[in-house]
């Protein structure tokens, strides 16, 4: 079979923006929920990757989306984990505490349960926060099987990223 498989693509991603931050001598911090950990291990199979990486945490949970990264219980409660509002206060909250130039947060439903009618397994909020404010992006991955939206996920993080250290993309404010 031919092509490029998401792993071989995630590695020269990761290695593009190790690169990239290098260059910009930026740092990057990352919170991730429904990839638990997957972006964060991408960016670490990458060589040097300690020289632009500060931090990456699982907060898998609401509690620990609270506690580690400041996101008000109420906003979890009003718009739900998975939403644009918590994807964009989980990134504005690790920027604060890390003092990361560059802040990515995820959360989302990988399932094979946990979707609604409004929010179906594969829904994905990727937020960025830097010096210039806080950007997020709606995804659907429908009808992925768990394993899958967690690489597309991962793979779209990691695309969202270098697409901002390069000023490629704004995502919506």
């Amino acid at each position: 079979m031919g092509g490029i498989s998401v792993r071989n693509n995630a590695e020269k991603l990761a290695e593009d923006i190790g690169r990239l931050l290098k260059e910009k001598k930026a740092t990057l911090a990352i919170a991730e929920s429904c990839t638990g950990g997957l972006v964060t291990k991408r960016l670490t199979d990458v060589p040097g990757s300690s020289d632009v990486l500060d931090r990456g945490a699982v907060t898998y949970s609401n509690r620990a989306k609270a506690e580690m990264l400041g996101v008000p219980p109420e906003l979890i409660r009003g718009h739900g984990a998975v939403s644009a509002e918590v994807a964009r206060a989980m990134a504005a909250g690790l920027r604060e505490r890390s003092g990361a130039d560059l802040c990515l947060a995820i959360t989302g439903i990988a399932g094979p349960t946990g979707g609604t009618a409004d929010k179906p397994v594969g829904t994905v909020h990727i937020a960025l926060a830097d010096a210039g404010g806080v950007w997020e992006r709606r995804y659907l991955f429908a009808r992925a099987e768990r394993t899958w939206v967690r690489d597309l996920t991962a793979q779209a993080a990691l695309e969202v990223i270098r697409r901002r250290v390069l000023g490629l993309d704004e995502l919506a404010r």
